[in-house]
């Protein structure tokens, strides 16, 4: 049994890990052990991304679905550094992690947490540190699609003079970070719905701004909600698809060469060669215009006005 355990448990940095050979999960292709030596391997470079944020994470237990978590469990080491926000949604305190070290990362990866979503705000403060747009292919259709989509996100920036940086989602998508000076939150939100109104308005025939999901026909759905109160997954982080990719920064010209799935805890390690793409890619933060404010503020937020919508198409089915 000793000799079992010497297998599959260690110490790092005063962190146990146990059950590291095991499958991570089911066609996963990689064991727990994967999952720790890539997010210690790429410490140096998702901690900053990480770093002073409420993190939730998604986690995958043997036998069970995997879950998002946010409040910090009850056993975790004291060492933890953690932060208290109020969730309106529960009318109740949430303790969330702050991911700030390496020994916080091993803890958490040895729980199983393979997907790391920072809060864009960070701890403490009251404004958005990035305008973030999540751009989502329909079902079943290829990254070109998405690629092009994102062109006409770049194409809207350049327009206003901002400069953005894009990376893969780890999924079937991209996201677009645009840094940002201090602005309300409403205001950085109202930017967001605005930059994704004009790339639509640009080819209507590629994107789409529709939150609901059967108005979408086909094209990728420019998400503008992840402002106030939201996360976004880090670049570098896992996620819990098979073969393990990770969302991975792309330079905008190298885009329509890549997939996802080029990025893997397998590759991205060699890719990175010890630095950070993502940090070199993000530009100092940039003050919004006006104007494009103040067109946001004219879209209605796209959750509050879908739900409106299905209730209308409710009251009309029903009369």
């Amino acid at each position: 049994m000793a000799a079992a355990r010497t297998r599959t448990a260690e110490t790092r940095d005063g962190v146990e890990l146990t059950s590291l050979d095991g499958p991570l999960f089911d066609g996963a292709g990689h064991t727990k052990r994967d999952l720790v030596d890539y997010l210690d391997a790429v410490r140096r470079a998702i901690l900053p991304a990480l770093t002073g944020r409420a993190l939730s994470v998604m986690r995958v237990r043997p036998g069970q679905q995997p879950f998002m978590q946010k409040n910090l469990p009850k056993y975790a080491p004291d060492w933890i550094a953690r932060t208290t926000v109020w969730a309106e949604a529960s009318h109740r305190d949430v303790t969330y992690p702050l991911c700030d070290d390496r020994r916080t990362l091993l803890w958490l990866a040895n729980q199983r947490a393979v997907e790391y979503h920072p809060a864009l705000i960070r701890a403490g403060e009251r404004h958005a540190t990035h305008l973030v747009l999540d751009l989502d292919p329909p079902e079943g259709d290829d990254f070109g699609h998405v690629v092009r989509a994102a062109m006409l996100v770049r194409q809207v920036l350049d327009d206003l003079g901002l400069v953005g940086a894009v990376k893969t989602s780890g999924s079937k998508g991209v996201h677009v970070f645009v840094p940002i000076t201090p602005v309300p939150v409403v205001d950085s939100a109202a930017a967001t719905r605005a930059v994704a109104a004009r790339a639509e308005a640009l080819d209507p025939e590629i994107a789409t701004t529709a939150f609901i999901r059967a108005d979408r026909a086909g094209k990728v759905f420019l998400d503008s909600t992840r402002s106030i109160g939201a996360t976004v997954v880090a670049a570098y982080s896992p996620r819990i698809r098979p073969g393990l990719p990770v969302s991975f920064p792309v330079a905008w010209a190298d885009l329509p060469q890549v997939t996802p799935t080029d990025f893997t805890v397998s590759t991205a390690p060699d890719l990175l060669a010890g630095g950070d793409p993502w940090a070199a890619a993000l530009p100092e933060p940039q003050e919004l215009p006006a104007e494009l404010v103040e067109h946001g503020r004219a879209i209605p937020v796209a959750r509050v006005a879908a739900m409106h919508e299905g209730k209308r198409r409710k009251r009309a089915e029903e009369a």
